[in-house]
């Protein structure tokens, strides 16, 4: 039996309003919220170092997944920009800093490495997370990289870094709320003077 056009054009109208009660009765998942409580740029005899500090707590979903020994990738980026009246801004500098947290069930100790390179253990897990949460001072450009007396715009942003996931992981963690997980951009200016 066919159905009049009235019947379709109600039974649209019917399927549009439980949609809409659908979405906004049910509770909405959010990304984890990260504050950068501090970021600036500092001047040593090594080049210009991040200065920063992060806050956020972690999901039960996210310690749940590295109390399993899955590591759990974080990603700190910066980028220094030189505004120039003529062009469009001049890039200067991008720097990415990622700090991995894993668990070891055979020592039952918390790693952590920078940029997959040397590899320290910690006994609690707030103990690894200190290397997120305020990284230690981060050469970003080496001395005479940035134009002495010049003002450049910097960016800084935290993530959870899908991309070192295992695979298999990967497909599961995309549609879990636990798993967004980032800052907005911080955005202030720096002088560069050597020092």
């Amino acid at each position: 039996m066919l159905l009049s056009l009235k019947d379709k054009l109600n039974r649209l109208l019917l399927t549009c309003v439980l949609a809409l009660t659908a979405i906004l009765i049910c509770p909405q998942t959010r990304a984890a919220e990260v504050e950068i409580t501090s970021a600036r740029i500092e001047t040593s005899d090594e080049g210009y170092k991040l200065s920063a500090s992060f806050a956020f707590e972690l999901s039960h979903g996210l310690v749940d997944a590295i109390s399993k020994e899955i590591p759990i990738s974080f990603t700190t980026e910066v980028e220094l920009t030189r505004p120039r009246w003529y062009w469009f801004d001049e890039k200067t500098i991008r720097a990415v800093q990622t700090v991995r947290i894993g668990y070891n069930p055979w020592t039952r100790q918390y790693t952590a490495s920078i940029n997959n390179g040397l590899q320290q253990s910690f006994p609690t897990l707030e103990e690894a997370m200190a290397l997120v949460l305020r990284p230690r001072r981060w050469v970003v450009a080496d001395k005479g990289t940035l134009t002495n007396g010049a003002v450049y715009n910097v960016a800084v942003k935290l993530k959870l870094d899908l991309s070192y996931l295992p695979k298999t992981f990967l497909i599961t963690s995309i549609n879990n709320s636990d798993w967004r997980f980032s800052s907005d951009w911080k955005r202030f200016t720096f002088k560069a003077e050597d020092k």
